[in-house]
């Protein structure tokens, strides 16, 4: 009987070098990069953002808005920053809640012990947001994160997070009010999102 040995997947014949945090920073200190050049790290691969559309755009202010209005001292709002998750992603969320901290984050990018929320708005994104990043976030421990879609006009909730995903996952209706898990003063009606 003849031995049948599989030859290598292309993966495995010619291995992916995944970029670790320090090297990603590395290579923007040195201006590698332009600051116009819209990239984020994600598991250790460098990919091209989605062009920002202007609804995408205005949500993105709407919410900033109305998240500062409510947390007051309770949260630093951060708006398209990076988070990190080491040792390989940098993802850049469209917005944050941030525990508050007296040199705004000045010394060093926050990181899940530092977040409370991630908001990813999300319109041709959608998938990727969905099956990409929330997993990432979720294994990460991230607490909470809230995807606008803008396809559909609805709002999902990730809470629970573990490393195989998040445990709960919600769409309230647009009548329904909404708080993050970890500031629950801090509440939305979901349309107030439209």
């Amino acid at each position: 009987m003849a031995v049948v040995v599989a030859e290598p997947t292309l993966e495995e014949a010619r291995p992916i070098f995944r970029l670790g945090v320090d090297t990603y920073h590395q290579m923007i200190s040195t201006g590698l990069f332009d600051e116009d050049d819209r990239l984020e790290l994600i598991d250790g691969e460098l990919r091209a953002m989605t062009p920002i559309n202007p609804d995408h755009a205005g949500k993105n202010k709407r919410l900033n808005r109305l998240l500062n209005q409510r947390v007051g001292d309770k949260a630093l709002v951060a708006v398209q920053d990076p988070l990190t998750l080491a040792p390989h992603s940098e993802p850049e969320p469209d917005l944050m809640l941030l525990r508050p901290r007296d040199d705004y984050y000045e010394g060093a990018n926050p990181t899940p012990a530092d977040t409370l929320l991630v908001i990813e708005i999300c319109d041709s994104s959608l998938r990727y947001d969905r099956e990409v990043k929330v997993p990432l976030y979720a294994a990460q421990g991230v607490p909470e994160v809230w995807l606008v879609d803008l396809q559909h006009r609805r709002l999902e909730l990730y809470r629970e997070a573990s490393a195989d995903g998040y445990r709960l996952m919600l769409r309230p209706a647009p009548g329904e009010v909404v708080a993050p898990v970890l500031l629950p003063d801090v509440r939305l009606r979901v349309d107030e999102l439209w």
